[in-house]
Order: structure tokens, then sequence, then C-alpha cells
């Protein structure tokens, strides 16, 4: 997702509302409005606080997802011909980085675990099946917020148009998430507005267990996400405006510590979240790569 700065989020947000004019839409995106409801501090530290303070190292895990996403999105800018699982693997060949990983053998043994995956996921595509959509940027409006977002693949299956969201993650994907996935329905309402074409399926594509989870949105659970989202971002206004009031910066945006802590990027600047739990290895998410004793 894009980022949004201080202009969209900060201090900022909670003024120019000029008498007579229609209040702004706050900008939103599913990562923004997730950042917050997870950790106000951590919102603070990417879109309010400038400059940013500092981060951790990058991790490995993000590392994989965003090799498989890249090569996923290229290989369907290729000639439909050259659409096969070897060309799968030399795209992700191409992308790889050794970021985060413990040593250049980890990050060789995951590059070839990753290759398999995204071969044995093409060799099941239909390369003439073309997408309506990849990494596509949308948008809707809602009568409170400006939501956008990216979505990694919109397939067209009859006369609807599918929210495909790619996963690389230790765990399969469950049904569950996709209903709950509040960037799914920001996603759907997006394409909905965006191309104009009838959407209500999400899934959630696994690409190393090859499996699928699925959910069909309705109007009621659609609207069930928005008034979240609205939700957060009245939270996030109200933080805002208390910062620019005086309010001390810890009060408005508070942290929030749990396991989570262990993988912020922002650790290094959150003495709290240091306390509430010990540091990781970049490399510790990976599957069956945990740091040994744990």
């Amino acid at each position: 997702m894009t980022a949004g700065g201080q202009g969209s989020g900060g201090p900022a947000a909670a003024q120019l509302d000029l008498p007579g004019m229609p209040k702004r839409l706050f900008q939103a995106t599913p990562s923004k409005l997730a950042c917050f409801s997870d950790c106000p501090r951590r919102y603070r530290f990417t879109y309010v606080e400038r400059p940013q303070p500092p981060k951790g190292p990058p991790w490995a895990h993000n590392t994989v997802g965003s090799a498989v996403h890249a090569a996923m999105r290229s290989w369907w800018e290729l000639p439909v011909e050259k659409r096969t699982p070897v060309a799968a693997r030399q795209l992700l060949y191409g992308v790889w980085s050794r970021t985060g990983f413990r040593d250049e053998e980890q990050a060789d043994r995951w590059r070839a675990r990753a290759a398999g995956w995204l071969s044995d996921y093409v060799a099941g595509l239909d390369p003439l099946d073309e997408p309506a959509g990849t990494e596509r940027t949308v948008g809707a409006t809602t009568d409170r917020l400006a939501l956008s977002g990216r979505v990694d693949r919109i397939d067209q299956r009859g006369d609807e148009l599918v929210v495909v969201d790619y996963k690389t993650g230790r765990v399969p994907s469950t049904e569950d998430e996709a209903r709950g996935s509040p960037a799914l329905a920001i996603y759907v309402l997006g394409v909905r507005r965006t191309l104009r074409r009838a959407c209500s399926r999400v899934e959630l594509h696994h690409l190393p267990s090859g499996t699928v989870a699925a959910f069909e949105h309705t109007e009621k659970s659609l609207a069930n996400h928005v008034r979240r989202a609205e939700d957060t971002a009245a939270d996030i206004e109200t933080a805002a405006a208390a910062l620019a009031d005086g309010q001390d910066v810890d009060v408005a945006f508070p942290p929030v510590t749990g396991p989570q802590c262990s993988w912020c990027d922002f650790r290094p600047s959150c003495p709290a979240g240091q306390a509430a739990v010990p540091p990781r290895e970049t490399w510790s998410f990976l599957a069956d790569e945990s740091t040994p004793g744990e």
C-alpha cells in the first residue's frame, strides 16, 4: 500500500474545515487503518512524525513475499507464449534479494523454495486467462473516507470480477481470514467503483500450500467493514486533533504492546516494545527457521 504523509493523517488533518464547506474525506488505505488499530504509536512513527524514527533491519519473510509478488506481476506482463513455470522461476531469480537472511546458504535455500512455489502455482494457471488487472490501484469513497489500495490481481470470472491476494506466510489462509480482512473488503469496493463491474468474491492464494481461501461478500458484510474503517479513521482524527491542541504525544498516540512488538519495524525507537518482548532474528519468522531454543 502507498503510505500517506502527515497531511493525510497527522495534525494537519484536523485543520482547514471551513464553515459551509464539505468535511474533507479522510485519505485511507488498508495498511494505514490497520497500523493505527494495531498500535497508535506505530501509526505516529509511520505517518505523523517527521523525520521518521529509525527502523530496525529488514525481515527475511518480507523479502520472500516481495520477490514472489514482483515475479507474479512480471509473469502476467509477459507475452502469452512465454508464460511458463520456467519463466516464473527466472523472474524470481531476477528480483531476489539476500536482505534479512542469516547467510548466503539460507538465502539460496529460500530462493529455491520460493521458485518451487511459483512453478507449481503458475502451472495451474491458464496463460490465456488474462486478468482484468495486476497490481492495480483502485479507490472508492464513503461519507467519511477516500479509500484506496493496490490489488495483487483482479480476475474476470464470467460477468463478475474477483479480488485475488497472494500469500506466502507460514500458515495456509482460511475462510475466516478472507471474510474478516478489511483490506480485501476495501479492494472489493475499489474494484466496483474504479472498474464499474460487479465484484463480491475475494480469494487468498497461499502459494506455499497451493490452497485458496475464499469468501463472497454481501452488502451487509461490506457495510460492516466500512463502519469499522470509519470508526478507526475517526479515532485517528481525534488523536491528531488532541496532539495539535498540545496533548502529550504518548497520550494522543499511545503504544499497544504485545507479541507484535517482535516484528515491528520501529522496535529500535520504542522502549515500550523493547520491554514487552525479547528481540528476534530477522529470519526467525520463516517457516522452519525459528531461533534455536524456541
